[in-house]
């Protein structure tokens, strides 16, 4: 969670005003921001932006000395934010301090190996089979219809309903998982307060709080899954304390949900955008698993993630104090030219495709193989299911997330 106060985006827009990410509040910059990334990154890869406050880093190799050398533990205090004059986000904070996502070793490190177990690779390539009847089942309901929207109807639904089930919650209380974490995410994605969310934000984080805390005091309802694992592990001697396993569900149905979906809906519209391409992986089974990789490299689910400074210390050629905030922009390294031929071109089979969609190093998402089976079943479902698949006319809505980039819905046309 990063506040910052700031001008307009107008002014840091201007022509004779030096490229700044605080651009991305304008709509149209947000509904493409790569050609941002790319001004970003040739003006300089290391760059102190003095509307953020903080230095943006757009090239590949300091995006990944970033993400491995600089501190996550950058959840401003309850006080600190009293201080700021924002005691209203103080119970979004008290939250967010125990999360694993803004801690460092060793408080990380114990959290995250107990979370991971829920989601390492021969787990969850054995709900292949489930992740698929859920998805055709998810088609079947729209498939009459000849159109749909992917993000309501598809992208959204199908990572809520895996993630209740990997925590041990009812699947019929996956819409709901997802309006919260939509309302969570919302905090987590961007760089600016916005006062008129704060109240959504509490209500939402209210209900989360009472539903998980009565998950974890209901070991019947919890019972297989991720909360049972952290309820065992508490009592086997960890002694994570019951706000620390609430607030770690939370985070991990969060992540769980969001990547996926914008992974689904980003990558699906990109595919529609490049119609050879999606021939290509329509009719090649062989393309798919470099296809998602290509996607999460193309349109980053993640755009970027803030660290601070452990130390002073040099970046590049840059000379960087304690404490100073540094902006890693994945979305930008994953066009970065100096890593990857023709960056702004798709190709779904390209080699040596090693992109930073899900970070690097210690805080690297233990959710990467969930949503990478995700979006394996999910496109050529689509693709086999759906023949005749083409955008419906009128505008694209981008959510108003600078940091977790994903659509407001994806109407689609296509053969009933």
């Amino acid at each position: 969670m990063s506040l910052i106060a700031g001008p307009d985006p107008s002014t840091a827009a201007a022509a004779d005003s030096p490229p700044s990410l605080y651009s991305l509040l304008d709509p149209e910059v947000l509904a493409d921001p790569y050609p941002l990334y790319r001004r970003l990154r040739e003006f300089d890869p290391i760059a102190w932006d003095p509307f953020l406050h903080a230095w943006v880093v757009t090239s590949y190799s300091g995006v990944i000395e970033v993400l491995h050398k600089f501190s996550a533990d950058r959840t401003p205090t309850p006080e600190q934010l009293s201080a700021m004059g924002m005691q209203s986000l103080g119970p979004v904070a008290q939250v967010m301090v125990r999360q694993m996502l803004f801690l460092d070793a060793p408080a990380h490190t114990g959290i995250r190996s107990l979370c991971s177990k829920a989601f390492v690779s021969r787990r969850v390539d054995g709900l292949r089979s489930h992740i698929q009847d859920i998805a055709d089942s998810l088609i079947d309901k729209v498939k009459a219809s000849g159109r749909m929207d992917v993000i309501g109807d598809f992208a959204a639904p199908l990572p809520a309903i895996v993630t209740a089930e990997l925590l041990g919650m009812p699947t019929s209380d996956h819409e709901q998982l997802k309006d919260w974490s939509a309302d969570f995410a919302g905090m987590l994605g961007n760089f600016q307060h916005n006062p008129d969310r704060v109240a959504a934000v509490h209500r939402s984080l209210e209900e989360m709080l009472r539903y998980f805390t009565s998950a974890v005091r209901d070991s019947r309802r919890s019972s297989g899954g991720l909360i049972n694992l952290l309820i065992e592990a508490s009592e086997g001697g960890m002694r994570l304390s019951e706000d620390e396993i609430v607030a770690n569900i939370i985070v991990t149905m969060v992540g769980g949900q969001e990547t996926t979906t914008n992974l689904i809906g980003n990558g699906l519209l990109t595919l529609l955008r490049h119609p050879d391409e999606l021939a290509r992986l329509r009719d090649d089974d062989l393309v798919v698993d470099s296809a998602v990789e290509e996607l999460l490299r193309y349109e980053s689910p993640s755009q970027h993630t803030a660290r601070l400074a452990p130390a002073d210390m040099a970046l590049g050629d840059k000379r960087i104090r304690k404490r100073d905030a540094v902006m890693a922009v994945m979305a930008a390294a994953n066009r970065d030219p100096a890593r990857f031929a023709d960056p702004d071109r798709l190709d779904l089979e390209r080699a040596n495709n090693r992109h930073v969609a899900f970070g690097w190093g210690a805080h690297f998402c233990f959710g990467a193989p969930l949503a990478r089976i995700e979006g394996q079943i999910a496109f050529p479902t689509l693709l086999r299911r759906l023949p005749g698949l083409a955008l419906a006319p009128g505008a694209l809505r981008w959510r108003e997330n600078l940091g977790l980039r994903g659509l407001m819905s994806l109407p689609v046309t296509f053969g009933a």
